[in-house]
């Protein structure tokens, strides 16, 4: 393995991990509400969200790979890449609120004028920590869990409902 090998793994995996801390800040953006319900059942309930998310990626997941490796056209094969982007989306959309919750334990003085920079701090920790490869699905189940539990109640359980001081 020479040196331009070694380079295209390295500037590969940090590309990927930019671009999840893209999507975390992306969501945070767009959707405040939700990466703060994300954040909240995460914070809360961290093994139910795993549950859920266990429970109901495996399935998709599943749906995903038959329907690829079964499929006899490319329209089909093309439904089943779409499946795995979409529970990957979801699952980094849930993830925004692990993000914004590693935030908030980092506070700096610029959160009341920048609150996006929570997200942005936590994102780089979480990215940081995917290079143990392990975390990367510890963290992507429980985020598409608290995606499901977000988008089914539109309440944050009180036990997250108010940050924790230090």
């Amino acid at each position: 393995m020479n040196l331009a090998d070694v380079f295209t793994v390295v500037l590969s995996i940090a590309g990927v991990l930019a671009v999840f801390v893209g999507v975390w800040l992306l969501t945070a953006g767009l959707f405040p509400a939700q990466t703060e319900r994300c954040a909240g059942h995460i914070g809360a309930t961290p093994l139910k969200c795993y549950a859920i998310g266990f429970a109901a990626l495996v399935p998709v997941l599943i749906a995903g790979t038959l329907l690829g490796r079964f499929a006899s056209n490319a329209p089909l094969k093309v439904v089943s890449v779409l499946i795995f982007v979409f529970a990957l989306l979801c699952a980094l959309a849930g993830t925004a609120g692990l993000a914004l919750r590693i935030g908030r334990g980092l506070a700096s003085a610029q959160d009341a004028q920048d609150p996006w920079r929570r997200v942005l701090r936590g994102g780089i920790v979480l990215a940081i920590t995917y290079g143990t490869i392990v975390l990367i699905p510890l963290t992507l189940v429980p985020g598409f869990g608290a995606f499901l539990l977000s988008c089914q109640r539109r309440s944050i359980p009180a036990a997250a409902a108010a940050p924790e001081s230090f």
